[in-house]
């Protein structure tokens, strides 16, 4: 069972540029926590919701999507400390969304901070060098030919 709880399922969004090194869904957590606590990070929309559990003794990522496969990380202190904040690494497009932070003890789950994901694309700009290259060329002949008479 919980004991006072001090911090209520709070939202908040969190950006982010795709191809970022991680970014970090925050989740703190001051109440004391129950006997045999689990943590558990969700996405609602996906099949299966799991994106980290983490038990006392340790991840327990069999249920993981498959989506996030070593791609999620937590604090390995994380139930000594109340931060409870998921690191995702290398951010894609498609992991933008909603994401939970609950804590459970297998009976209870309470759930205590919801995220919004938001991955910005990455801005790719190719510049054509034949382009440029015929441009140059094209001046420095119309140079050479001297002044246009109308």
């Amino acid at each position: 069972c919980f004991r006072s709880v001090s911090q209520h399922a709070l939202g908040g969004v969190v950006e982010v540029n795709e191809g970022a090194e991680s970014v970090l869904l925050p989740c703190i957590y001051s109440g004391t926590p129950p006997e045999d606590p689990f943590l558990i990070w969700t996405r609602s929309d996906l099949s299966p919701n799991s994106v980290h559990l983490r038990r006392e003794n340790g991840d327990d990522l069999k249920n993981q999507n498959q989506r996030f496969r070593g791609r999620t990380s937590m604090n390995p202190d994380a139930l000594d400390t109340g931060n409870f904040s998921l690191t995702l690494r290398k951010p894609e497009q498609d992991d933008g969304g909603n994401y939970s932070c609950s804590i459970s003890d297998g009976r209870e789950e309470r759930n205590l901070k919801h995220i919004h994901l938001k991955v910005k694309a990455a801005l790719i700009i190719s510049i054509n060098k034949c382009y440029i290259h015929v441009s140059v060329v094209c001046v420095k002949i119309l140079a050479f030919m001297g002044p246009l008479k109308p």
